[in-house]
């Protein structure tokens, strides 16, 4: 069985015990934390909300709060003499997928 999730504008297709990293959520380590599910798959087929599912639960426990690796991003104007150098880390949020219920 697995689900389709959506958190932080993105959809994310998860199974139970799965260890999955979303963008940051307000919850802490060891928080329980439920998702919005806009499709289910079973055995028997597929079950599509409009746009989410009815009585469908995915629930899942924060392992931890983090940043992501840095990028660095670069700005250049030729002839200009303008350059700029930044340097960027996502927060993310990293969650392990306990229950699916349909």
């Amino acid at each position: 069985m697995y689900a389709i999730i959506q958190t932080g504008g993105k959809q994310y297709k998860v199974t139970q015990d799965e260890v999955i990293f979303v963008e940051k959520l307000g919850a802490e380590a060891n928080d329980t934390v439920s998702f919005d599910v806009v499709a289910v798959g079973t055995d028997d087929g597929i079950k599509v909300g409009t746009p989410l599912l009815d009585g469908a639960k995915v629930t899942g426990e924060v392992l931890k709060n983090g940043k992501g690796k840095k990028i660095r991003v670069a700005t250049y104007k030729p002839k200009k003499g303008e350059k700029r150098v930044k340097g960027h880390r996502q927060p993310y949020t990293q969650v392990k997928i306990t229950s699916i219920e349909a």
